[in-house]
């Protein structure tokens, strides 16, 4: 077991660990013994049954409840990097860190299914923070890429990045190839253009290019039991069709929460090699960057969904599956936990200078025009002869 907290080199370095785990332990806010895991309608919240064995050797079972999953999990990692709920801006510790954002034109006027702009300002749309398939968003691959202020409509930022990533076309628009020595390419472009990408995964899918997650996190309840209430929704002046519902609504107990969160520093390294592909500051950058995101959402209370605020009662972490003991349960005292200290010292403004991001490059902004991007869908046929069922 060690005691010594690692260092991003030591982390980084090709005989370095294969993972870093960092382990948080969570309760609600205002001392209540309830939250609310994430479900949905008809599906409700996923408890299940875990093997367990006791000291005798028998094998029991535990009730775990999936509070968030790892998509839901990266949601929230990447909400803390946001100037505030709602914005397409980052958080002012990440100044100059490349991302996309798309736009479209801000004033428009619908008439008889047509759309038009009425003038020649753009508005944001979503960001590769913001929107879930990141930068592999239709969103962002179908528009195009602004460049000086002005767009060349001939080409669109999907026709970009695959010109920088080196694949080969082999059936236009529909199958590639990906030669081996194309993938230093595909990890610097999307480094340059969004690195957030790279620490949460995506996926081309017309161009089969999947890189898996370097963070990936979920949180579990255990010994959890499902509590049962119910609520009633008042239409005091009848202006619903609602009526006056009276609904159910599930939450949970937990003997504990637990946020699990793994770094898988074998991929992150494979992302270069000598003078191919991602260098060793680059390289920091997406450790520091993840690390900062860990801290953001773990070491102060964060609100998960409406009803599950919760705070951090410890952290700790462990490399390759073997604990380090210094964690927020056994720091002295007043005397703060060392890794936390670490973890709020990590300087990612410091990082993302040391990567030379091209000077007022961030962000990359993409146009959609505002007739394609709310061009209205067919209306439904209800007529027998479009009904196509079996």
């Amino acid at each position: 077991m060690s005691t010594e907290i690692p260092t991003i080199e030591q982390l980084l370095c090709p005989d370095g660990p294969a993972c870093l785990t960092l382990i948080a332990k969570l309760s609600p806010i205002g001392g209540t013994d309830r939250f609310q895991p994430a479900g949905f309608p008809e599906v409700g919240h996923v408890i299940y049954d875990a093997p367990r064995v006791d000291k005798d050797g028998r094998v029991t079972k535990e009730k775990v409840c999936i509070v968030d999953s790892s998509a839901s999990m990266a949601n929230h990692l990447e909400s803390v990097c946001l100037a505030d709920a709602g914005s397409l801006d980052l958080h002012a510790n990440l100044d100059n860190l490349p991302y996309v954002v798309c736009e479209t034109d801000d004033c428009i006027s619908i008439a008889n299914g047509e759309v038009t702009a009425n003038n020649n300002e753009r508005t944001g749309v979503v960001s590769t923070f913001t929107e879930g398939h990141r930068i592999a968003s239709d969103y962002f691959l179908d528009a195009i890429l602004v460049q000086d202020g002005k767009e060349d409509s001939a080409e669109t930022f999907r026709q970009v990045l695959r010109r920088d990533f080196g694949i080969v076309e082999v059936k236009k628009d529909k199958t590639y190839f990906i030669p081996p020595s194309a993938w230093w390419n595909i990890y610097r472009t999307l480094f340059n253009r969004d690195p957030n990408s790279l620490i949460h995964g995506v996926l081309f899918a017309k161009e089969q290019i999947k890189i898996s997650r370097v963070l990936s996190a979920h949180m579990e309840a255990f010994g959890a039991n499902r509590v049962g209430s119910a609520g009633v929704k008042f239409d005091r002046l009848q202006k619903t069709t609602s009526g006056q519902p009276i609904f159910a609504k599930d939450e949970e107990t937990a003997e504990r929460i637990q946020a699990t969160c793994i770094l898988d520093l074998g991929l992150l390294r494979s992302f270069g090699r000598g003078d191919k592909g991602l260098n060793a500051t680059q390289k920091t950058l997406l450790l520091s960057f993840a690390l900062w995101k860990v801290a953001r959402l773990l070491l102060q209370p964060f609100r998960y969904r409406s009803e599950c605020f919760l705070k951090c009662d410890s952290l700790s972490l462990a490399t390759d599956g073997v604990d380090i003991t210094l964690n927020t349960d056994n720091a002295k005292g007043d005397e703060p936990c060392p890794f936390v200290t670490w973890l709020k010292a990590i300087n990612i403004g410091a990082a993302i200078t040391a990567c030379n991001f091209h000077a007022n490059a961030s962000p990359s902004r993409v146009y959609y025009g505002a007739s394609q991007l709310y061009k209205a869908g067919k209306d439904d046929e209800s007529s027998d002869d479009n009904d196509h069922s079996s």
